[in-house]
């Protein structure tokens, strides 16, 4: 059999005709020797550093503000008012400053100690702050405030004083934790008491949903639930956990002093806490939604306990 080579379409046009390959073609090509080899090019360039950009470092007054931090109007204004909250910095843009000024006349007239305050631009406020932060043109660099127990909220009660405390039991979303303070405060709570482990700081995001009320009602940090719940049943206080399973809320008696228990979305009350609660009840619902989120659940719980006190 005779050795067959295929026929290569790809040859130049004006390839020699019988046998052909590629080397061959390469051989006559015309090379120039003056040109430097792909080797001697990259040793004679230097070699580049690349940095990836940063916006920040243009801009040194941009860096991220550390330390505890409040913003949006509410949330810083209160601060100020708060004797007992030190204020470090306030910064500002133009707009926000002017509208603000009332606040700071007010702690003036308070002989409350006035912070620095600095003017700054929107985008730069922006960068200092963390991305999505709604700061409505106002931020303060603050002192976390005394950590506090909740044996210290039944001390600022007077001896005969009806009082409504809030129990958060591993309650650790931050937007449920600011949306309850917030509900706390509108509904004349004397105090909210969480556990000192997995809570978020009372600044930042908590801070403004809660649009003012971490430095409205006082706040108790607890390691144990049970027994802080012990500690309150011994000072008169009616301890009461929202459970779906439990009886109406409407049908309880009038008590001088309550404490709601509320629980995480999901688990709700751990077995534990509510085995220590004088009783469980529930929120009436209807329809096909039958349950609420838990700071929705707390406002209608403080609303009802408020209305019999």
């Amino acid at each position: 059999m005779k050795n067959f080579r295929p026929k290569n379409n790809k040859s130049p046009r004006n390839a020699p005709k019988g046998n052909f390959r590629k080397d061959d073609a390469r051989k006559d090509r015309p090379r120039n020797n003056d040109r430097p080899k792909k080797d001697d090019v990259k040793a004679e360039l230097p070699k580049k550093e690349f940095k990836r950009f940063n916006r920040d470092d243009h801009d040194n007054s941009a860096q991220r503000l550390t330390g505890p931090v409040l913003y949006g109007f509410h949330a810083v204004r209160a601060a100020i008012l708060n004797p007992a909250r030190r204020v470090l910095r306030i910064l500002g843009t133009d707009e926000a400053l002017d509208e603000f000024r009332a606040t700071m006349d007010a702690a003036k007239e308070a002989d409350l100690k006035r912070p620095n305050v600095e003017t700054i631009d929107k985008v730069k406020l922006d960068r200092m702050l963390p991305t999505g932060a709604v700061h409505q043109g106002i931020a303060a660099t603050v002192e976390t405030l005394a950590t506090r127990d909740a044996s210290d909220l039944v001390g600022d009660l007077d001896r005969n004083e009806k009082a409504v405390f809030v129990i958060l039991d591993q309650v650790t979303d931050p937007h449920n934790i600011g949306a309850i303070l917030r509900s706390a405060a509108a509904f004349g709570a004397k105090g909210v008491i969480m556990q000192d482990r997995h809570t978020p700081d009372m600044t930042g995001v908590v801070a403004k949903v809660a649009s003012g009320a971490v430095d409205v009602v006082p706040i108790a940090l607890e390691t144990n639930l049970s027994r802080c719940i012990e500690m309150l049943q011994d000072n008169d206080f009616f301890v009461i956990g929202l459970d779906e399973r439990g009886d109406d809320i409407g049908d309880l008696p009038d008590y001088d002093r309550v404490a709601l228990v509320l629980g995480a979305e999901g688990d709700g009350i751990r077995r534990l806490v509510a085995e220590h609660c004088d009783k469980l009840v529930s929120l009436p619902t209807q329809g096909q939604i039958l349950s609420l989120n838990v700071s929705n659940a707390a406002a209608v719980a403080l609303y009802a306990t408020r209305h019999k006190n």
